[in-house]
């Protein structure tokens, strides 16, 4: 079955689903971690905000994490599905 032929079936997307919700998930939590160890354990969260979200910071965060994950959910869905 071809990519543009898996692509039209609701089961397609619904595992895709599957797979992109919890690796981002995973992923941002291994970002946030990361980058703010030591204030995520401190409980100084507006260090956390300062270095991850604030002045605009937060687009490039959100959106390169949504966009890993959705094409990681599609390639993954794409290669297991018949």
């Amino acid at each position: 079955m071809t990519f543009i032929e898996k692509i039209k079936q609701p089961l397609f997307w619904n595992n895709v689903a599957k797979v992109a919700i919890p690796f981002f998930i995973i992923v941002v939590l291994i970002s946030l971690l990361w980058s703010s160890w030591s204030a995520i354990f401190a409980g100084d969260f507006d260090t956390v905000n300062a270095l991850n979200f604030a002045d605009g910071r937060w687009k490039n965060f959100w959106v390169s994490k949504i966009l890993i994950c959705f094409f990681y959910g599609v390639y993954t869905t794409n290669k297991k599905m018949k």
